[in-house]
C-alpha cells in the first residue's frame, strides 16, 4: 500500500513538473514570437524611413534635372552660367529627408521602448511614429498640391 502511495505521488510530482516546464517553454516560445513581431514592426519603420529619404533626396535634386534637360533639349540660353534655381523643391527635399531621419529614430526608440515593455509584461501601445507620419504625409501633401495649383 506504501509503495502505491509513494509511485502515485511521484507521477503526479512529475507530472506537475512537465506541466510547469510546459508552461514556461510556451511562456519563451510565446515572448520569442513577441520579439520577433517588435522586431519586423521596426524593420518596416526602416523601411518606410529610407523611402522617405529617398524620395527627399529626388525632389531635391529634380531641379537640376530639369535645368539640365531644358540645356539638352536647347530650350535655355547657353550663355546663361547662373546657378540653377531650385524654388521649393530643396527645401521640400531637405525637409524629407529630415523627416525620414527623425522617424529612423523615432522606431529605434520605439522598438527599444517596446523590447523592454514585452521583458517586464507592462506593455502600452503608443501612437507617437503613427501621429507623425500622418501629419507629415498630410502636411507634404496640402504643399504639395497648393504648389502645383500655382505653379501651373
Amino acid at each position: 500500500m506504501y509503495i502505491y502511495a509513494f509511485i502515485i505521488n511521484t507521477f503526479h510530482r512529475f507530472n506537475n513538473m512537465t506541466e510547469i516546464n510546459e508552461d514556461k517553454m510556451d511562456s519563451r516560445v510565446l515572448n520569442r514570437r513577441v520579439h520577433m513581431a517588435n522586431e519586423r514592426t521596426y524593420l518596416a519603420w526602416i523601411r518606410t524611413s529610407i523611402g522617405i529619404m529617398a524620395f527627399g533626396f529626388v525632389v531635391e535634386k529634380f531641379a537640376l534635372f530639369i535645368k539640365q534637360m531644358s540645356l539638352i533639349l536647347g530650350k535655355a540660353n547657353i550663355v546663361d552660367t547662373s546657378p540653377p534655381s531650385h524654388g521649393y523643391s530643396a527645401v521640400v527635399g531637405i525637409f524629407l529627408v529630415g523627416l525620414g531621419t527623425l522617424i529612423g529614430l523615432l522606431a529605434f526608440v520605439k522598438y527599444k521602448k517596446v523590447e523592454r515593455q514585452i521583458d517586464e509584461n507592462t506593455y502600452k501601445p503608443s501612437s507617437l511614429l503613427d501621429i507623425l507620419l500622418a501629419v507629415s504625409v498630410l502636411a507634404v501633401g496640402i504643399f504639395l498640391v497648393v504648389y502645383l495649383i500655382y505653379s501651373t
